[in-house]
């Protein structure tokens, strides 16, 4: 992800945080400062928040672990102003699997509760709660706050909606009965329903309810549309999709012969080879770099990406759906018997997946 600072490696794992990060210390600063605090206040909100984060660091590395003993590996763990965000390499698509993973995030928070609830005490009644939370984040109530905010965090992440991780336990309980695309369908729309609920309330209430609801509509509808395109993948191969017909250019030409022969086709991404061999790809964000820093006469080996991807033809489409995906800009290399054989880019298998989609019109003779 843009903008990222890497902080290190927890189990393994890359630590990254956003750089809009540091707007949200600087945001809480200035709410403080405005209520008036002091500054031992403002030091004690801003050491919660860095705890709050340390929590949710946590509760991605739940997912990231349980994920681990099925043998899906944790890309990296990214700070959000708004969370954090594990990118597994996969999603889980036994149900049982992806029941545990999905629940391992919010459990830690508990674990989390359940932990500070022995180093505190908890007030009689809502007004001693309310008298002890007043006056900002001390010495006094942090732990209490630690508790509190941990159960809601635990309650907020298996609200029955994608994406947060309620959504992903209904599919995954749903799809103990229903086929994975239908139980993804079932949850999202339960998960839209809720959505307009919170937009409804937010009207009245508190107006970042209404991000919520859009927020998880959004990713409702994102999460249905990828599973349904992986099950009509199913049973296809690459050799279904791949591209026979592709251009070719020597890695020692200039980037202008390439930009000709952006101009004179559809092609937007080509093979770079040396001595006939594949040695990179080349898409159009790659060439105008490479014009606006070098000019039009350098050679393409130094704008080319030099990062191969290679796919075996009789790889199945719904395995590497996530790698090409994620390779948005790359062209793919399509072998059979360690010979190339043709390519394959994204553009190529949404257009396999829209054919795919056609339903064909069922037609009456007339009697």
């Amino acid at each position: 992800m843009k903008g990222t600072f890497k902080l290190g490696k927890v189990a393994g794992i890359g630590l990254f945080i956003h750089w809009t990060f540091s707007l949200l210390i600087v945001f809480i600063i200035f709410i403080n400062y405005q209520s008036g605090y002091n500054t031992i206040q403002i030091i004690w909100s801003v050491v919660f928040i860095l705890s709050i984060f340390i929590t949710v660091v946590l509760h991605e590395l739940g997912h990231a672990l349980a994920a681990k003993n099925f043998g899906i590996a944790t890309k990296d763990i990214t700070l959000l102003p708004i969370g954090g965000l594990a990118r597994l390499e996969r999603i889980p698509e036994k149900p049982s699997e992806e029941l545990i993973v999905a629940f391992a995030g919010p459990m830690v928070n508990l674990a989390l509760a359940i932990l500070t609830g022995f180093f505190i005490t908890m007030p009689e009644n809502p007004e001693l709660l309310t008298a002890q939370l007043s006056g900002g984040i001390n010495a006094h109530n942090f732990f209490l706050n630690f508790f509190i905010v941990n159960i809601a965090l635990t309650v907020f992440n298996l609200i029955p909606a994608f994406p947060m991780d309620g959504g992903r336990v209904l599919r995954a309980l749903l799809a103990f009965k229903f086929k994975r695309h239908i139980a993804t369908k079932i949850a999202a729309r339960v998960g839209q329903l809720l959505a307009i609920g919170f937009i409804v309330l937010g009207f009245f209430s508190n107006p970042f309810l209404i991000f919520i609801g859009l927020f998880v509509i959004m990713g409702a509808q994102m999460e249905t549309e990828y599973t349904e395109s992986k099950y009509i993948l199913k049973g296809y191969k690459v050799r279904d999709v791949l591209m026979k017909q592709y251009f070719a250019i020597d890695a020692n030409e200039p980037i202008k012969t390439a930009v000709a022969l952006l101009l004179d086709g559809q092609s937007k991404i080509f093979l770079i080879t040396e001595n006939n061999e594949p040695v990179g790809t080349l898409n159009r964000d790659q060439m105008i770099m490479a014009l606006s820093q070098n000019g039009e006469n350098s050679p393409i080996h130094s704008a080319m990406n030099k990062n191969l991807i290679f796919l075996d033809v009789e790889t199945l489409l719904e395995d590497i759906f996530e790698l090409v995906y994620s390779n948005k800009s790359n062209l793919m290399l399509v072998m059979e018997n360690n010979q190339l054989i043709g390519t394959l880019d994204t553009e190529n298998l949404l257009e396999f997946l829209l054919i795919k989609e056609i339903k064909p019109k069922k037609t009456y003779a007339n009697q």
